[in-house]
């Protein structure tokens, strides 16, 4: 069995605990928490299980690294605190660890990251032996590997088109949906989400994964965005009030430019509540949906809807890129110590899971 560690225990953390229980191959052998109101707690409760899993939640970072886990499991978000998610990583690769992490978004196309990213963790590589798999939903396997195995089905290919439509009043991360997104603040508040190359470093490194799984060069890579305020003030179940006149949805693209024309697009639409921009697409139910259109020859479209913790989508999408993440472990084992990314890691079926009830 790989021993293995989950590290936070928010929005992400909880579905890692679950997953982690769940895999056959796989231990948890501890997780690691940075409230204190959670150590101590359970991890079975921590993850939401009904029932307890016999691992205790723990600061002791320095104890839970030298005893040498296997895999770690890094669920502590890094939107907001790049710097400290880059240091708990590499620190965790020194420490002879398989890492993987939603966190870090330039570390998801790794061959073109910025040296100050890179650099950290091809240094800790060679230290200690550990590997480094970031990948997530959108940026994730939503504009990685869905969208380029949809695309082979199609004749002719004219342009491949990833969408996340979702509304967020669903997403339990205040700091992001009113700080990083915008939503509620006045309308010449800038979000750090739009400012200009932002969206590029977040989904560009997608954009230039799927070129190079399709054998294309790109001219560059081109940024839009739209947004929209509240016609009047919502109350939403878990985000609170929202003013009228308010930033209430956003609409952006990140676009992949091949021989002058945009081939490789990402687009967001989120709201904040359905009310706000209805003339923009919409999920067919209006909580959220992840959606690939492969126009061409035939047109090809695919809509995923993933729920969970009580038909809640934003935690089904974090659910499915833990997944994801969860289940490239043992494959990581495996290889040589690395970086890798979505297209050097399989996406596996649930082998051993099916029907599986874990211990």
């Amino acid at each position: 069995m790989i021993s293995t560690v989950v590290w936070g225990t928010g929005n992400v953390g909880r579905a890692a605990i679950r997953a982690v229980e769940a895999h056959p191959a796989l231990t948890l052998t501890a997780v690691l928490v940075h409230n204190p109101d959670k150590t101590g707690r359970d991890a079975g409760e921590l993850g939401g299980l009904d029932r307890p899993l016999g691992v205790a939640a723990t600061d002791g970072i320095e104890a839970v690294l030298a005893a040498r886990p296997d895999a770690v499991v890094y669920a502590a978000s890094g939107d907001i605190r790049p710097d400290d998610a880059l240091a708990d990583i590499t620190r965790a690769i020194r420490a002879g660890a398989v890492v993987v992490s939603p966190a870090l978004y330039p570390l998801y196309d790794h061959r073109n990251a910025p040296p100050e990213f890179r650099d950290p963790v091809l240094a800790a590589i060679a230290e200690g032996g550990g590997s480094l798999f970031a990948s997530g939903v959108d940026p994730g396997w939503g504009n990685d590997v869905l969208p380029l195995l949809i695309s082979g089905l199609g004749s002719t290919v004219d342009v491949i088109r990833c969408q996340e439509i979702f509304d967020y009043s669903t997403y339990d991360q205040p700091d992001s949906v009113r700080l990083l997104i915008g939503m509620g603040q006045p309308m010449d508040f800038e979000p750090m989400m739009l400012m200009p190359s932002v969206p590029t470093m977040v989904w560009g490194g997608q954009i230039r994964l799927m070129a190079r799984a399709l054998g294309v060069e790109l001219d560059e890579i081109r940024e839009t965005s739209e947004r929209r305020a509240l016609d009047a003030t919502v109350t939403t179940r878990t985000m609170g009030v929202f003013e009228a006149g308010t930033q209430g949805a956003i609409r952006f693209e990140v676009q992949g430019v091949v021989e002058g024309e945009p081939r490789i697009v990402i687009e967001h639409v989120t709201r904040i509540h359905p009310s706000c921009a209805p003339d923009w697409p919409a999920p067919p139910d209006g909580a959220g949906a992840h959606r690939v259109v492969i126009e061409g020859r035939p047109r090809i479209e695919v809509t995923v809807e993933a729920t969970d913790e009580g038909e809640n989508r934003s935690a089904g999408g974090n659910a499915t890129a833990v997944g994801r993440l969860v289940g490239a472990i043992d494959w990581l084992m495996e290889a040589e110590p690395g970086i890798y990314d979505a297209l050097d890691v399989p996406l596996r079926p649930a082998v051993g899971k099916l029907g599986r009830k874990p211990s």
